[in-house]
């Protein structure tokens, strides 16, 4: 019954060659494409008395006498035909039209009925370019309220409309696959009275997202991905797993040597993990905690877990520089504990890289840690139990499936310092348990933010002098590594030269993402000994790195950055005792998003209500960033504005699969009907890797 719905798209009346090329711009290759590509709003055709019965400019429609026609009197000039409706005369303007065609089309003494914007001009009222001119017998073809498209070049409203109205009448009748108690609370239309309602929108109110006809066909869009996600959790559970079973011994030495206590969101993280490894199931779970929340002393203990239960862990990060952070920060407790760590790098090469397989092969290693250098094939592991991916956005699909893939249904931990809103979480973790850390440690001290122009950057070297003199550190961002001819940005080593001569030679450092590797050490090393007090760096350091008694961080051009980049860069400073600040250095004037994204950041170091400002500005795709994060590219749904939805998918997909497994119920085979229909089928291998 779907067959219709994916034929191409030059089956669709008026669509040939030319208007398929302009469709397939817009994403739309088939009928069913075109039935989620919805009208963005609706146009006012109703029938008027006379061009005066409106507030101008506006479109009107309206029935007039064709008067004389003007031809041009100079080169460029509009060819004017006078014509006069029930109460007043105007004009229609008509730039590079026929002769004959207008002739044919507006004859003088004949009545038609036109339809377009009117603008006065000069006191005079004007219709460029009418949209409909039409005989009075074909005047009521004329929809009182026409729907607007998205449109691509070379494609008209007129060709589009007539195209979607092709493929709804193709929509057929198909079973209901939402729960009849959800249908009948939320008053929700059948799904194909929904598609033909949504694309006869009478009113702007139908065109907005909480329009029951478009609220359904989102549900219908978001309720097929939860689904899939629910079929490949329960896949990825099935008959999988092994226990990794620990009493805790080895983590008990570490938290002997610990001068803090965890907080009560870590030791709950902590418990959820422990009992998901101890469980026969596979353990998928993400670990969303906001900038110095303790997510690595989370990790330690299910890696030390894996370990204390006979097998090893491995912790993967994006950056080198980071993996040798986290090599650095766990080492003394992996020793305390008398566990084995290793950190691997592209970095290691020969003699050194051949020891550390070996030892990682035969077992003497329990925790590996490194960049994705650990999933290259010569990587072998003795019995890996546990793998463990940070800052997981950044690594795509296919790596996460290798790590994976390195341990005999190894159990995976996801991490990341990003907080995403909960209807992202949704979409995009949906298959994954969460468990999220709330709560700073303590010795977290409050960053105080500020905002300044660039104008004032003099006054703000001459502060760092007092700093630095009084022995501060400070970061430095800037948003680019070499001054650019195309782009106005400040670059990392122009400030470093202009800071270089105003604190002093010794003073200052550089890093960023195209120096040496070791050069890039030796810079970090020197900053986190204190032998410099200034790091000038770009965006390299936004994630991991971490010097105590760091207190300043200045943000130059911080109108450059988004939301989280801002908050993950600032939460660098305020880890040791002393009282820490963040400049955000800005260009005016500021754009509206600029100055929200800014005065957001100034006001709360809540990372969640910061995702969520994120959100609504960005738009879901860019918060996560889908070149990598598989995150669906919904049609209908809008995750910004009907993340609710997203929740009770999510709930009676699972419900759904408890009570139906097969999905062989009537229910359960409309179900099956829809993934067919969003085509789910395909994404089904790729979600797999969680």
């Amino acid at each position: 019954m779907l067959f219709p719905l994916f034929a191409s798209a030059e089956t669709l009346p008026g669509v040939g060659p030319k208007v398929a090329e302009a469709l397939e711009a817009l994403g739309v290759t088939r009928p069913r494409d075109l039935l989620l590509t919805l009208p963005s709003g609706v146009v006012d055709r109703r029938r008027q008395p006379s061009v005066t019965a409106v507030p101008l400019p506006a479109v009107v429609t309206v029935e007039v006498t064709v008067g004389r026609h003007i031809r041009p009197t100079r080169r460029g000039a509009p060819w004017r035909v006078l014509v006069e409706d029930a109460r007043t005369t105007f004009q229609l303007l008509f730039f590079h039209a026929r002769e004959d065609w207008l002739a044919r089309e507006l004859p003088t003494g004949q009545r038609r009925v036109v339809s377009g914007k009117v603008e006065l001009f000069d006191g005079l009222a004007q219709m460029v370019h009418p949209d409909h001119i039409l005989r009075l017998e074909e005047a009521g073809d004329l929809l009182a309220a026409e729907p607007v498209y998205p449109l691509s070049a070379g494609l008209t409203q007129k060709a589009m409309a007539r195209a979607a109205r092709g493929a709804v009448a193709r929509a057929p009748d198909l079973p209901e696959w939402i729960n009849p108690d959800l249908l009948a609370r939320e008053g929700w239309p059948s799904w194909r009275a929904a598609v033909a309602a949504a694309h006869a929108p009478q009113g702007l109110a139908d065109c907005l997202p909480e329009a029951p006809a478009r609220e359904r066909l989102a549900y219908d869009e978001v309720f097929a991905h939860q689904l899939t996600l629910a079929l490949v959790r329960r896949e990825e559970r099935r008959g999988k797993g092994r226990p990794s079973v620990a009493q805790g011994a080895l983590m008990d030495r570490v938290r002997a040597e610990l001068p803090y206590r965890p907080t009560g969101a870590q030791e709950r993280a902590m418990a959820e993990i422990a009992a998901d490894m101890a469980s026969p199931l596979r353990m998928t779970r993400l670990l969303q905690g906001d900038v110095g929340s303790g997510k690595t002393l989370v990790a330690l203990a299910a890696l030390l877990t894996a370990v204390e239960a006979g097998g090893q862990g491995v912790l993967m990060a994006p950056t080198e520089i980071l993996a040798r952070q986290h090599g650095e920060s766990l080492a003394p407790l992996a020793r305390a504990a008398g566990v084995r760590l290793d950190l691997l790098t592209g970095r290691d090469k020969g003699a050194d890289r051949a020891a550390k397989l070996a030892a990682v092969a035969d077992g003497r290693t329990g925790i590996l840690i490194g960049t994705h250098a650990v999933f290259q094939t010569d990587v072998l592991f003795a019995d890996l139990r546990l793998a463990v991916v940070d800052e997981q956005h950044r690594f795509g699909v296919r790596q996460r499936m290798e790590l994976g893939a390195k341990g005999r249904a190894a159990d995976m931990l996801v991490m990341t310092a990003t907080p995403i809103p909960r209807s992202l979480e949704l979409a995009h973790y949906g298959d994954l348990d969460v468990s999220v850390l709330d709560e700073k440690p303590p010795g977290r001290t409050p960053v105080r933010t500020a905002l300044m122009s660039v104008a004032r950057l003099d006054e703000v070297v001459q502060h760092l002098r007092h700093a630095v003199a009084e022995g501060r550190q400070v970061y430095w961002v800037c948003p680019l590594v070499e001054d650019s001819e195309t782009v106005d940005m400040v670059a990392a080593e122009r400030r470093f030269a202009t800071l270089r001569a105003a604190l002093g030679e010794g003073q200052v450092g550089l890093v960023h993402g195209q120096m040496p590797p070791a050069d890039k050490d030796a810079a970090m090393a020197a900053f986190a000994a204190g032998r410099t007090a200034v790091l000038v760096a770009t965006t390299v350091i936004e994630v991991g790195v971490n010097v105590p008694n760091a207190s300043i961080m200045v943000i130059e051009q911080a109108e450059a950055f988004g939301l989280a980049q801002l908050h993950q860069l600032r939460g660098r400073v305020g880890r040791g005792a002393a009282a820490s600040t963040c400049l955000l250095l800005y260009q005016p004037p500021l754009g509206e998003a600029a100055r929200k994204r800014l005065e957001t950041l100034r006001e709360t170091e809540d990372g969640f209500r910061i995702a969520e400002v994120d959100l609504a500005l960005r738009g879901a795709g860019d918060v996560l960033g889908t070149t990598q994060s598989g995150l669906p590219r919904f049609r209908v749904a809008d995750l910004e504005r009907q993340g609710g939805l997203m929740q009770s998918a999510r709930s009676d997909a699972r419900h759904l699969l408890d009570i139906d497994p097969a999905l062989e119920t009537p229910r359960g085979r409309a179900a099956r009907t829809l993934l067919w229909l969003m085509e789910q089928d395909r994404a089904i291998a790729f979600m797999a890797a969680g």
